[in-house]
């Protein structure tokens, strides 16, 4: 199953000042709780940990639960003060996992 997430940046970072990072992937978010056409329980699969970090150090997290709504979805506020890596992955039921980087370029 291809996995298709979007993340987006400023254009321009300025170093020391805060910048707005979103980022969501799309995964339909399954409960549990709701039956099929055959009236089979559905099985869970679940987003249950998003973490985004910059060089190797955590710089955001999220835990999440049966609550959250489809494709879900981050908006958070970051500072570098020089140039690295941002790494994104948000970890599953079933095994799944996905990752994606982005270089940073403060001026």
């Amino acid at each position: 199953m291809a996995v298709r997430a979007v993340i987006t940046l400023p254009p321009a970072v300025r170093a020391g000042e805060p910048f707005e990072v979103r980022a969501t992937v799309a995964h339909a978010m399954e409960t549990g709780y709701r039956s099929g056409d055959d009236g089979a329980r559905l099985a869970r699969d679940l987003v249950r940990r998003f973490e985004c970090r910059l060089d190797g150090e955590l710089v955001f997290a999220a835990d999440l639960f049966a609550a959250v709504s489809a494709n879900p979805y981050f908006a958070f506020w970051l500072r570098a003060e020089r140039p690295g890596e941002l790494s994104f992955a948000w970890r599953g039921d079933n095994g799944f996992e996905h990752r994606e980087v982005r270089a940073l370029s403060p001026t």
